[in-house]
């Protein structure tokens, strides 16, 4: 089981996005999402890493990504960027059965949940939670079909404390949660993790396979 610890970063508290984009350029260590859990089926392994901080009120997360196709064809929250060239972060309170899922892709367009299982209990966040959902991503907001080549996207995304069910001034040991580079409806479907997973095919809805995030 993998574990990181988020580190405090005073220089995020109430900056705006695009500066925490710049924080990241300068700060942190990069974690890999790299685990090929299933070779066979699906061999392509982008290059994804992420790093990851906090302010006092919410957690940050940059994501950089080399692939060979990309693709966004989805603007507005809560559509399948899935299917786009996607990254994503999945966490839950180690006592609690729900867990939360953010999904982004290449453009920063989000889809968030809360939910037991893939299809089980499946809340999505309300458009103001939505809206408190922060991100910037390098290849700006306008929609396109795949492109072929060599491709670099980065995306800074500020997730806010309380849609993870966070007091600022009593943070909790850890929370358990997964990272993932997916892109289900491009040429070249790939499923990332960053804590190893454990099923015969891809699955990113299982909790039981989360690492660790300290505070």
């Amino acid at each position: 089981m993998k574990s990181l610890k988020i580190k405090y970063a005073p220089k995020l508290d109430n900056a705006e996005i695009k500066d925490a984009a710049g924080f990241f350029e300068l700060n942190n260590v990069f974690e890999y999402i790299d685990m090929l859990n299933w070779p066979t089926q699906f061999p392509y392994k982008p290059s994804c890493q992420f790093k990851i901080a906090r302010s006092i009120n919410s957690i940050f997360i940059h994501f950089k990504v080399i692939e060979s196709n990309i693709r966004a064809l989805y603007t507005n929250d809560q559509e399948p960027v899935w299917k786009d060239s996607c990254v994503e972060f999945f966490c839950n309170h180690p006592e609690q059965d729900s867990y939360l899922n953010f999904e982004f892709n290449c453009l920063g367009t989000c889809l968030a949940a809360q939910r037991n299982s893939r299809d089980l209990n499946v809340n999505p966040l309300s458009k103001e939670k939505m809206k408190s959902i922060k991100r910037i991503a390098s290849l700006g907001n306008s929609i396109f079909d795949e492109k072929k080549g060599n491709f670099e996207w980065k995306l800074t995304v500020e997730i806010p404390f309380e849609l993870i069910d966070i007091q600022s001034d009593n943070l909790p040991e850890m929370l358990m949660a997964n990272f993932y580079k997916c892109g289900d409806g491009t040429s070249i479907p790939h499923y990332l993790s960053w804590s190893h997973i454990s099923t015969d095919t891809p699955d990113f809805h299982r909790p039981e396979y989360f690492g660790i995030i300290y505070f």
